[in-house]
């Protein structure tokens, strides 16, 4: 355990900084679930719906540092491209 005054003032500053990321993980994983059910129902109007907001979320958690930027991009890319895909199958 910390002894420095320091060292425990970093301590508790990392526990709340965890509660943060966790919360804005967990926001993260369920719109990103909801987007995947949509895509998966075969649901374009319902996907293209959640997509901006789904975007929106991820670069709030990067802007944050939650997630690397790289790892973002990433999810970005591929859900884009997901909702593309069912929307070729549409045409």
């Amino acid at each position: 355990m910390a002894r420095h005054k320091s060292a425990m003032r970093q301590w508790r500053r990392s526990l709340r900084r965890n509660a943060i990321n966790r919360r804005n993980k967990s926001i993260l994983r369920t719109q990103i679930k909801k987007l995947r059910q949509a895509i998966k129902e075969k649901n374009l109007d319902l996907a293209r719906q959640l997509l901006p907001k789904t975007f929106s979320i991820i670069d709030k958690c990067v802007k944050k540092g939650t997630i690397h930027e790289n790892k973002g991009s990433r999810y970005k890319s591929r859900l884009s491209q997901q909702v593309a895909r069912l929307a070729s199958q549409f045409s």
